[in-house]
């Protein structure tokens, strides 16, 4: 059995059996996650799922440097491009996010320890039978929202921080009936 919200089509069904939960330490595909949890803000995560490739072609496969480094016409390039959403903020901010994420690099010396910091290094497991509601934020998400929004990060709130947390294995939502259940 896996969690009931996978159970919807194809693409999640793939992306929770493979990916949802699964611990990431890796800088980039961090970036990755935060900057497509903020995509999905207001739409439902499939729609994002769908246009993924697109965004990794758009934004250098969710390169650091290279997506710190794009230029007003590149941006403008993205803006233009059907594949992907085309919200002009939340493009605008993926962008300021990765020069706001260099800074961490360079500050904490990773990504992945800076956001780990917040769970204490270990994944967070919930007890979340299928039936339960499916938490939005917690504590933690509270947190780290708070200091990436006071850094100057957009689309960074409580929810999408939850939501990164929960794709990123910072946090194990599988209900327990799930076969992906740690």
């Amino acid at each position: 059995m896996r969690c009931a919200w996978a159970e919807q089509n194809d693409a999640e069904r793939v992306y929770h059996d493979t990916e949802w939960g699964v611990p990431v330490h890796d800088d980039r595909l961090l970036f990755e996650t935060l900057a497509l949890r903020g995509v999905q803000a207001g739409l439902a995560w499939r729609i994002v799922l769908t246009k993924r490739e697109a965004f990794r072609r758009a934004f250098h496969n969710f390169d650091i440097a290279a997506v710190a480094a794009m230029s007003d016409a590149e941006m403008a390039t993205v803006l233009a491009d059907r594949a992907v959403i085309r919200n002009r903020l939340k493009i605008e901010a993926i962008r300021s996010n990765a020069r706001l994420v260099a800074r961490i690099v360079a500050e904490e010396g990773s990504f992945s320890s800076f956001l780990w910091s917040f769970v204490d290094g270990v994944p967070k497991v919930n007890a979340r039978r299928d039936c339960d509601p499916m938490p939005v934020f917690d504590t933690a998400s509270d947190r780290m929202s708070a200091v990436l929004r006071e850094r100057g990060f957009r689309f960074a709130g409580t929810a999408i921080c939850y939501a990164m947390m929960q794709s990123a294995g910072l946090v194990d939502d599988h209900a327990c009936e799930c076969f992906r259940r740690r």
